[in-house]
């Protein structure tokens, strides 16, 4: 099963809708950082599902993910994260229908947005520096202004060099893609030759598998541990085997009101 929902076109179009040995061209973007990029393809890009809290439990993605529809609510194959969430989003449904607060309630459903996955994406660029591929890590949000800038000059990729750089910081945190108007003078000789090189070879889509890190069941459980939350609940315990048991906690859309996480 492959780590991602969508890639390629698919990825490109959702983003309007609201370790394997191989060398990962995935490259970090803090803020700050600025890079002079060519782009092969609007359609360099995909979508995951990724789970962790900021400063807590560094972003990964589950051996197994879960079976998600088209609108990203999750049909089956939930991951421990996902069961996690659910259990305390059924809490927050138990205490709805006691009586409680919003008030008294929404400490319950922002704890259990913390474990839900979040919807990323991968785009590809091409470095003029070094004259490779790479590869960063967008919210949906900053996709969606990047992919504009990309079809705006769908037409001149092969003419067009862009400044890609990030700003601000975590949920204040933000992205943007400039055409470099004169090429002669802001790029270098080299930036310029491997300008050139930007369309010998199309990006390899099957790289983005290298740019995630992936975690088994085991190590969700134990990051559970870590973040919190009280394992015994989903039948679990640290030192034995992963035993999964039948979910029947309440279904939470996707776009439940929460406040933004920055992974």
């Amino acid at each position: 099963m492959s780590l991602f929902t969508k890639k390629g076109e698919a990825a490109a179009q959702a983003s309007a809708d609201n370790g394997g040995g191989a060398e990962s061209p995935i490259v970090s973007f803090k803020s700050g950082t600025s890079l002079k990029v060519g782009v092969k393809s609007v359609n360099d890009v995909a979508e995951y599902y990724g789970y962790g809290i900021y400063k807590r439990v560094n972003t990964f993605v589950p051996q197994n993910a879960a079976v998600r529809n088209s609108r990203g609510y999750i049909e089956s194959n939930p991951s421990v994260w996902d069961r996690a969430a659910d259990v305390l989003y059924a809490d927050a449904k138990a205490a709805e229908e006691a009586g409680a607060s919003e008030a008294d309630v929404k400490p319950i459903k922002d704890e259990a947005y913390l474990y839900r996955g979040k919807k990323r994406y991968l785009r590809a660029f091409y470095d003029l520096a070094t004259g490779k591929d790479i590869v960063v890590d967008l919210s949906p949000k900053q996709e969606t202004q990047i992919k504009a800038v990309i079809e705006k000059y769908a037409k001149k990729l092969g003419t067009i060099a862009f400044e890609l750089g990030k700003t601000g910081t975590s949920t204040n945190a933000a992205v943007a893609l400039s055409p470099i108007i004169d090429m002669a003078e802001d790029l270098t000789d080299a930036e310029r030759a491997n300008f050139a090189k930007l369309g010998a070879v199309p990006f390899d889509l099957e790289s983005f598998e290298t740019c995630l890190y992936v975690a088994d069941d085991a190590e969700q459980t134990k990051n559970l541990v870590i973040a919190g939350f009280d394992i015994g609940r989903l039948g679990l315990s640290i030192g034995a085997s992963v035993v999964q048991v039948p979910d029947d906690s309440v279904p939470i859309p996707p776009d439940s009101a929460a406040p933004p996480v920055n992974f």
